[in-house]
């Protein structure tokens, strides 16, 4: 390895927007972060599925239709 190329970390102080701080190792020795594992949505189990812009009812119009209707095989008289 070349020497005097690595970074110095030194341990720092991470500090999230919901007040929980938590220890670990940076090159910085203080963090300010807007989420945390404490209150991400995700880890916390609040998270809620959003349906932005009807796009589920879009979605459905556009393909679920297709699915109702029957194919133009089956109703055509056979000859």
């Amino acid at each position: 390895m070349k020497a005097k190329i690595h970074p110095q970390y030194v341990e720092a102080t991470v500090t999230c927007a919901c007040g929980n701080q938590f220890r670990t190792v940076s090159m910085k020795p203080e963090l300010h972060v807007e989420v945390c594992a404490k209150c991400h949505p995700f880890f916390t189990g609040k998270q809620h599925l959003i349906d932005v812009q009807g796009r589920v009812e879009r979605f459905n119009k556009r393909y679920g239709q297709k699915a109702e209707q029957p194919a133009a095989s089956e109703t055509a008289p056979s000859s």
